[in-house]
């Protein structure tokens, strides 16, 4: 169906430029951790509080932002979300320690959280064709990873605090658009946190849960702790994540659907989980910042490829209702994913530059071990075959479940 025939353009083009800010705002962050380290006098791993609290707090806010959707209705909560990050990225941009701006970095990830568990279920409530929703959201997401390091390195050069400052008011902007703009989708019966909790008796569910903790540790451990070990100024280091970004865009955009279509969205995740482990052994030998920086791009593409599919997975292998297969899965992930910044800081204090690489491949060779056990009882949950058969008819209808763009956001 052509975006012409769409009635409500201007709500679902609204909610896709909060959440390309949305992502953006995530991004514009690593260019200017070394910055913010100098400037305040902190070690690395304070100022790699700043993605653990993100992380953490969006964490567990997720499983509360869907249980108050049915009590207080999508909009609402999409709404105070987008509040809630403009008025935290705005506060941060005049925080004096390491600990206001933590405290305001977590309640940024509140915000996000709230933002995060609506945002795709009002743009596909209010769409005719939900093909061109979701590629409008997919494609939202890519370009907010793709240039939201430059931004941050941008005018980052002239503060820190810029970047905050900037990001604020974007979803601010983004606040009064959405609020004129959205309508509230047709009312759904309300999550129970029973049913989040029964979600975790699937033993395959439980399996790709594992594996993908393993991943988004590691994939913290790159994007939290490769600002501090490029030593890069904070222009060409956002100039370094905005090529990660593009590799991250093009791993979700242009690969991952169009190889799991050909071998399975299972056996997909392998590869990109195993590329991604060379990426992490890569940066732990490499010794030039070339090397560092071709490693940093090729580890995007493979977790773009990764991230373009673990949703679709997860919804495939979990409860029936949406919304509870992705509360339960977001609560595993983002659980696993807090400590892995702080837990690089401190090891590049206590042991060698290249220890936080070499911790974060031994905890993803894990899950590719998991991976490699467990990888049939996923691939039967969602009517796929291993072992690089071609992607059947019922794996192919998992693929293209509507909320898959929601996981490729990270």
């Amino acid at each position: 169906m052509s975006r012409g025939n769409e009635p409500n353009r201007g709500a679902i083009y609204a909610t896709a430029i909060a959440a390309y800010l949305a992502i953006a705002g995530i991004a514009v962050v690593d260019p200017i951790l070394p910055a913010i380290g100098e400037a305040i006098g902190v070690s690395p791993w304070q100022v790699e509080l700043l993605f653990t609290a993100y992380i953490a707090v969006m964490g567990l806010g997720m499983i509360p932002a869907v249980l108050a959707t049915g009590k207080f209705g999508f909009k609402k909560i999409l709404i105070t979300g987008v509040t809630t990050v403009g008025v935290a990225a705005i506060l941060a941009a005049f925080s004096q320690n390491i600990g206001q701006l933590a405290t305001l970095r977590g309640v940024w990830g509140l915000g996000n959280a709230m933002f995060f568990a609506t945002a795709m279920v009002i743009m596909i409530a209010l769409a005719k064709s939900r093909e061109w929703v979701v590629g409008l959201f997919e494609t939202a997401l890519g370009l907010g990873f793709a240039t939201g390091p430059l931004i941050g390195g941008l005018l980052g050069e002239v503060s820190w605090r810029l970047p905050f400052f900037a990001c604020g008011v974007f979803m601010l902007i983004a606040l009064g658009v959405a609020a004129t703009r959205l309508r509230e989708p047709a009312p759904q019966p309300p999550v129970k946190l029973v049913e989040i909790g029964r979600t975790f008796k699937r033993k395959a569910f439980i399996a790709l849960c594992a594996i993908t903790g393993t991943y988004n540790f590691a994939f913290f451990i790159v994007l939290g702790y490769a600002p501090l070990a490029l030593h890069l100024d904070v222009v060409p280091l956002g100039l370094a994540f905005t090529g990660w970004g593009l590799g991250l865009a093009l791993g979700i955009l242009g690969i991952g659907h169009r190889l799991a279509h050909r071998i399975g969205a299972v056996q997909t995740v392998g590869i990109a989980l195993t590329g991604l482990l060379l990426c992490l052994v890569g940066f732990a030998v490499s010794t030039t910042t070339p090397e560092k920086l071709v490693i940093l791009v090729l580890s995007g593409l493979c977790m773009g490829v990764a991230n373009a599919l673990l949703t679709d997975l997860a919804l495939g292998l979990g409860s029936a209702d949406r919304r509870v297969a992705t509360g339960a899965f977001n609560l595993v992930r983002w659980g696993a994913a807090a400590p892995a910044p702080v837990v690089a800081g401190l090891l590049v204090e206590h042991s060698t530059p290249a220890s936080p690489f070499w911790v974060g491949a031994a905890v993803l060779a894990v899950g590719v071990v998991a991976f490699l056990l467990f990888g049939k009882l996923m691939a039967h949950g969602i009517g796929e075959r291993v072992f690089w058969a071609r992607l059947n008819a019922g794996a192919r209808t998992a693929e293209n479940t509507p909320e898959e763009a929601i996981g490729e956001a990270y």
